[in-house]
């Protein structure tokens, strides 16, 4: 099994970003937890960030193997069987976004270090939330493990 774990924009800045919100671990610190999880799980995880939403798409329609998408990343290329999503900011405002996970059936969990439903009115909605499978949010960087370990289960049973 093959899970895409996809950051949105200003991710790359976890460790030094407002560390009282989303707290001091690196965006690189979470990957390689993350890769120790997929180990034990016999899962493979393939992980990015993006600070353009255009570039995000791209990589959402090849992993969902819906285009070559000769400008994605070659790691990107290849089918995933489910993603982890933090898009960020936008995940309050994209459409787009939504679109393209539901277009290409492409199974996501969404995730969030901090609890969006207790931050500023504007960051209460989440957009992706409707077509998620799961959504996790609050748990700091944690919270990634939980996604995959729940994503990875759900995927597993539907299997069954």
């Amino acid at each position: 099994m093959r899970i895409a774990v996809l950051n949105g924009p200003n991710l790359n800045l976890l460790g030094t970003r407002e560390p009282a919100v989303y707290g001091t671990t690196t965006l690189a610190e979470i990957e390689a937890r993350l890769h120790d999880v997929a180990s034990v799980l016999d899962v493979t995880v393939v992980c990015a960030q993006f600070n353009h939403e255009g570039d995000l798409i791209d990589a959402i329609h090849a992993l969902g193997g819906r285009h070559s998408a000769p400008g994605v990343a070659p790691e990107l290329r290849e089918r995933a069987d489910g993603a982890l999503v933090n898009a960020g900011a936008w995940t309050h405002t994209s459409l787009a976004l939504r679109d393209a996970l539901t277009g290409v059936g492409l199974p996501f969990a969404e995730v969030h270090l901090s609890n969006i439903h207790a931050r500023e009115p504007e960051r209460r909605h989440s957009m992706l939330a409707a077509a998620a499978r799961a959504t996790l949010c609050g748990f700091g960087a944690d919270g990634y493990e939980l996604a995959l370990r729940g994503l990875v289960g759900l995927l597993r049973r539907d299997r069954a």
